[in-house]
């Protein structure tokens, strides 16, 4: 199956920029420009918030390598998801950096650039299995880490 010679034309995609909407900019605040989604919102839950909006954004991610996103893309989409992941673990920089470094939209917009240039080539299948890894590794050490900061916070607290 080829890939779509639009963007707009599979409807994958358009799931793809939908949930990236849901998670980056899908609220308003009254009375202001400032957009926000469910990523910063769920991000105040330790741990738990962080290890479900990477888990959104690697399915994402997947989804956009299969439909057509260069092995070059994908790198940068991965480490959009990575900064976004590591620096929105820590407690309230991050929580404040998750308001305002919306990775999802980023990594659609690259998508959508990488189309409108033509570039589109379908499966990087081989490339998948690497990143996959990568998010994995990162899910495991945020929870890792997560785990270890409640530790030493219930051994302070004693």
């Amino acid at each position: 199956m080829s890939a779509p010679t639009s963007f707009d034309a599979d409807e994958r995609l358009r799931w793809v920029e939908r949930v990236a909407h849901l998670m980056d900019s899908q609220f308003r605040l009254p009375g202001t420009q400032f957009r926000f989604g469910l990523d910063p919102l769920l991000g105040l839950l330790p741990v738990v918030g962080d290890l479900s909006t990477l888990a959104v954004s690697g399915a994402l991610l997947m989804t956009m390598m299969r439909h057509g996103a260069s092995g070059a893309v994908v790198v940068r989409m991965a480490l959009n998801i990575l900064l976004d992941t590591l620096v929105g673990a820590i407690p309230l920089l991050g929580n404040l950096f998750d308001f305002a470094f919306k990775s999802n939209e980023r990594n659609v917009a690259l998508l959508r650039r990488h189309y409108a240039e033509g570039r589109h080539s379908g499966s990087g299948r081989g490339l998948l299995v690497v990143v996959m890894l990568g998010l994995l590794a990162t899910f495991a050490l945020t929870g890792w880490a997560g785990y270890q900061l409640v530790r030493w916070g219930w051994n302070y607290v004693q």
